[in-house]
């Protein structure tokens, strides 16, 4: 589809519109376009000059967060994609590839492990030793040199983890001891995940600790910011949800304990960097990861209450459809709102910025297949497909080898 400029009315405004089926502007016998149409043809356009409004406008006007200034409404997402070196070591190909994409503005990295046990998968990222450190420099570099801004992602896998795939082949830890139910990749293939470690509350404050180090190491590899990662079923996902926080100390039992371990990492974090360069993504409902939460509404009402205390930079939300929760979390949250919809068309994802759903709306197969994705959508040109065979490991193919518009 090719995108039709026109005036935005009221840019910026942030309440909810109604249905486009309730928009009738101008009546069907006053004076302007709508004269002598009947009602139902009065609807048909209406939505139809809605939906050309929010495809030409919605995502092309300027807005900040935190301390960054950008050009426009998209967000690469994080996507986890296994090149780094065995040692967590982000290379030169990283680099190339996040600076093909610096033109969506703000750049949200894959996955980062804070520490050595936080990692889950092979071959990715960490932040936590020099030399890691000297990687993501290379990477921030590439993409400052490109006009673009980079977050890291601080994520810890938690239970969601094999021996096989850490430094020291340790246990993986969790809130409780209570294994996944799925197999997950080892270098040697498909492995069930053991039973975790349950953490003690030393544990938890160690672990703390780490996100702080590792927030203050991004900072150091000259990143503009972090973005704590409390969704997926990963492990601050963990301490949230009802399967796998069976805990009975200050770190479970109620909504207040459940809440308490991502609380307490965003503070470590904001008084490490500054709330201005941290941000949070969460994911209401998700179970991926067999992670199960059977009312969330409370639990997040609680947590983005108590983040909305820190003025970070940005929620992070990902909404697979969950509408109310998302409006209801959507009206609690008082700064900038990222929202993900995983497998959304263009055209969803800008009505939401329309509607004030979202301030900004982030994208991940779309930018993963369109290292140009952006000029893309500005000239209505064809998108290409991604390749699902090169998503995770590999080198250059399905990475740095997407074409351009010519």
């Amino acid at each position: 589809m090719r995108w039709r400029s026109r005036p935005r009315p009221e840019a910026g405004r942030r309440e909810y519109l109604p249905p486009a089926s309730d928009i009738a502007p101008g009546g069907t016998d006053g004076p302007g376009p709508w004269a002598g149409y009947g009602r139902g043809a009065v609807i048909l356009r209406a939505e139809r000059e809605l939906r050309e409004i929010t495809l030409s406008t919605a995502l092309w006007v300027k807005a900040t967060v935190g301390g960054l200034k950008l050009p426009h409404r998209l967000v690469m997402a994080p996507m986890t994609r296994n090149r780094s070196t065995p040692d967590g070591i982000p290379t030169q190909l990283n680099a190339t590839y996040y600076a093909q994409r610096a033109a969506l503005g703000l750049l949200i990295s894959e996955g980062t492990q804070p520490c050595a046990d936080g990692q889950g998968y092979p071959l990715t990222p960490g932040i936590y030793t020099p030399e890691q450190v000297d990687g993501w420099r290379r990477v921030a570099d590439s993409v400052h040199q490109a006009g673009g801004h980079l977050f890291i992602q601080l994520m810890h896998a938690g239970r969601i983890s094999h021996p096989a795939n850490t430094p020291f082949g340790r246990q993986p830890v969790a809130p409780s001891a209570v294994p996944p139910a799925h197999l997950i990749f080892t270098t040697a293939g498909p492995q069930p995940m053991p039973v975790p470690h349950a953490m003690s509350e030393e544990e938890i404050h160690a672990t703390v600790d780490h996100f702080r180090h590792a927030a203050a190491a991004a900072m150091a590899a000259g990143a503009d910011g972090v973005e704590i990662h409390a969704g997926n079923g990963y492990l601050l996902h963990q301490f949230l949800s009802d399967n796998v926080n069976q805990r009975t100390d200050a770190y479970g039992g109620t909504i207040a304990g459940h809440i308490r371990f991502a609380v307490e990492v965003a503070h470590a974090v904001v008084g490490e960097i500054g709330a201005e360069r941290t941000g949070v993504r969460i994911s209401p409902g998700n179970t991926f990861n067999d992670i199960i939460e059977g009312d969330p509404g409370p639990v997040y009402a609680a947590l983005v209450r108590a983040l909305a205390a820190l003025e970070l930079a940005y929620l992070h939300l990902v909404s697979r459809g969950e509408d109310g929760l998302a409006m209801a979390l959507r009206r609690a949250w008082p700064g900038t709102v990222i929202l993900n919809r995983p497998g959304a068309e263009i055209e969803a994802r800008a009505a939401d910025v329309e509607t004030g759903l979202a301030d900004l709306v982030s994208v991940g197969t779309l930018a993963l297949a369109n290292p140009d994705l952006v000029a893309r959508l500005r000239a209505g040109v064809e998108l290409n497909e991604p390749d699902p065979a090169t998503f995770y490991g590999g080198d250059h193919r399905g990475y740095t080898d997407y074409p351009y518009v010519p």
